[in-house]
């Protein structure tokens, strides 16, 4: 029961946190240095789909710029990666 809770706290969290992203009161430059575990574990393509004005397509092609995969986790972004990432959304 306490994994289950655990687990649904997380997922409670990300989505705040994706909310905070929708709303502009978080940055993704702030969600990048979290040091919050369920942030962490947060995929990047759904943070970036939390951003206003950036759908699909977009969220896509920048992936694929920045090489970043589809399961890539917050946590788990490189140097480059997380470079280019602020340096596109400041």
């Amino acid at each position: 029961m306490a994994a289950l809770d655990k687990a649904m706290e997380a997922r409670r969290k990300r989505q705040a946190v994706k909310e905070q992203l929708r709303n502009g009161s978080v940055t993704l430059a702030e969600l990048l240095d979290s040091d919050d575990e369920a942030v962490r574990k947060m995929r990047i393509v759904d943070a970036l789909m939390s951003i206003p004005y950036i759908g699909k397509g977009k969220t896509e092609r920048i992936m694929e710029e920045a090489c970043i995969s589809e399961k890539k986790r917050v946590g788990g972004l490189g140097k480059r990666q997380r470079e280019y990432l602020l340096e596109r959304f400041g």
